[in-house]
């Protein structure tokens, strides 16, 4: 699984980044976890709004922090 956290590094990207590192960890998934910080990147897939979440090419968060159950339930 590959899991990509978009963002320019704002707080609440790195904090999405590390609930969703620490979710992978407690459920035991083989994911790479990578935070991207290109604009150009970002925009390639449609997210105006940061933080988002894409899981395997797919955008599965885009402009919010989930709750740790709504993240257990994207990453399942």
């Amino acid at each position: 699984m590959k899991i990509q956290i978009l963002g320019s590094g704002c707080p609440k990207c790195r904090k999405l980044e590390s609930m969703v590192k620490t979710t992978v960890d407690k459920l035991g998934l083989d994911a790479e976890v990578t935070h991207v910080h290109d604009l150009d990147e970002i925009l390639s897939y449609n997210v105006m709004m940061t933080p988002a979440m894409v899981v395997d090419g797919l955008v599965k968060l885009s402009g919010r922090l989930p709750t740790e159950a709504q993240l257990v339930e994207l990453l399942k």
